[in-house]
């Protein structure tokens, strides 16, 4: 749940309470309720949904327990079980705050809190409550549905695109930074979509050659070349009735380009070694992480197949400009690899979570995602710790250049790419994991930089 589309519940009976914390989080929470009387809690909770509640640990009630607190914190678990709760204490009730997290409390605050503390602490507590799923698939089995975390305003935009145009057949350009999640975007784009019972079908064109991409992508008859042993379907026939994804886009050929806009243009794929043309019905979303401009140049890349791909076009942002997502991202990559390793639990210390923040992250996404997954594995404890967050060596190569204009992008790429091979000495498949490449497109570079 993100606290902006979130709704607090504030009981306390001290009215300057209700009315700085109401104020405080008027502009963070979708809505914020104040109550003085804990005696209505019961009328309240089932009058609204109620996402999380600041519940005050003493009140000069009918009730006089000693600690009405615990009493009308045991009353809410009852009632709604799974609702977080923030006690708030005084300085001399820390025995009792702490007494109350083992009753199911999630958290505690002192008076008087810093503002920003308490912020993060709500945001945390909702994010670890059930994590953002903002773009997901309407299915009745959640096993193998898609969904992407992000409550950053730049997601939130990108959210609200989706949602428009996932359920059309528009044809999507998706564009951005490696790492930036363009795939998990485009199969959250088919999973909303109304073809998300039909093939979701894959392909990375960048990596075909002129003569595999026919085949590949148009199929081929028995006997069209030496190794077609049999009839064979492609990946436009496969994706009948559902959505088509060619990832990296920018780097196919012109030949190949002209070949793929006959078959968008006609909406029909003819198999190598026949002549009989087939229908097809999909919908395509393409990727690629080459700037759209560098893509309309002529001498690269077709305009009319840049109009025939680029209905709506949607820009994956940066991590660097996602800084509100990273912490969510972590403890849900921390979540999902303590899962995958049999591992207990893990969180992150508060200087950890500060390094992770602060770091500008050149490889996006994928670099925090595997910077995670190598922490869970080699930690030793279940708070991971400031050195327990390594950095690609890549990505620190890339970045210490990065702000020099005199140096082009490609040489950045290419003296890259020599240190991690250099690195690893000449083992390619190491090579390419560390640099977050498939060894088909790390031979890619290889041949395009003449290594």
């Amino acid at each position: 749940m993100i606290l902006k589309k979130a709704t607090v519940l504030i009981v306390d009976d001290d009215t300057d309470v209700l009315t700085a914390v109401k104020l405080l989080l008027k502009t963070e929470a979708q809505e914020v309720i104040t109550e003085k009387n804990p005696e209505n809690l019961n009328w309240l909770i089932q009058r609204n949904q109620i996402d999380l509640i600041l519940l005050d640990m003493n009140f000069n009630s009918a009730i006089n327990t000693g600690n009405e607190g615990i009493y009308w914190l045991r009353k809410i678990k009852e009632w709604k079980p799974n609702v977080c709760i923030i006690m708030i204490t005084a300085y001399g009730d820390i025995d009792l705050a702490v007494r109350s997290l083992k009753e199911g409390a999630n958290d505690f605050i002192v008076k008087p809190w810093h503002n920003e503390k308490l912020i993060e602490t709500i945001k945390d507590l909702l994010d670890k409550q059930e994590g953002t799923k903002t773009v997901k698939a309407p299915q009745k089995s959640t096993a193998g549905s898609t969904s992407i975390l992000g409550e950053s305003e730049a997601m939130q935009d990108i959210f609200h695109k989706v949602n428009k145009i996932a359920p059309t057949d528009a044809n999507i350009l998706i564009l951005g930074e490696n790492g930036t999640g363009k795939d998990l975007m485009a199969k959250a784009i088919h999973e909303r979509s109304m073809r998300a019972n039909k093939p979701f079908v894959k392909v990375d064109v960048g990596a075909l050659t002129d003569t595999l991409f026919e085949s590949e992508l148009f199929g081929h008859k028995k006997g069209a070349f030496t190794d077609a042993r049999e009839d064979r379907p492609g990946r436009f026939e496969d994706a009948h009735g559902g959505t088509l994804f060619l990832d990296e886009i920018g780097n196919i050929s012109l030949q190949q380009q002209a070949k793929l806009l006959t078959v968008l243009q006609n909406r029909q794929v003819t198999r190598l070694g026949t002549n009989k043309p087939i229908d097809i019905d999909i919908r395509l979303i393409c990727a690629t992480n080459m700037p759209l401009q560098e893509l309309a140049n002529e001498n690269k890349f077709r305009k009319d197949l840049i109009y025939r791909i680029n209905t709506v076009e949607i820009t994956m942002p940066p991590l660097r400009k996602r800084n509100n997502d990273i912490v969510l991202l972590a403890r849900h990559f921390a979540k999902l690899y303590t899962g995958k390793y049999a591992k207990p639990a893990m969180d992150f210390e508060p200087a950890a979570l500060t390094k992770l923040k602060q770091y500008n992250y050149p490889g996006n996404v994928r670099e925090l995602q595997y910077s995670i997954e190598r922490a869970v594995i080699m930690a030793d404890d279940h708070i991971l710790k400031t050195d327990d967050l390594i950095f690609s060596s890549l990505e620190t190569a890339i970045e210490t250049v990065e702000d020099d204009s005199n140096i082009p992008l490609s040489a950045m790429e290419k003296n890259a790419i020599l240190r991690v091979i250099e690195k690893h000495n000449g083992n390619i498949t190491r090579a390419a994991k560390e640099l977050g490449l498939t060894r088909t497109a790390l031979y890619r570079r290889l041949s395009k930089y003449d290594i």
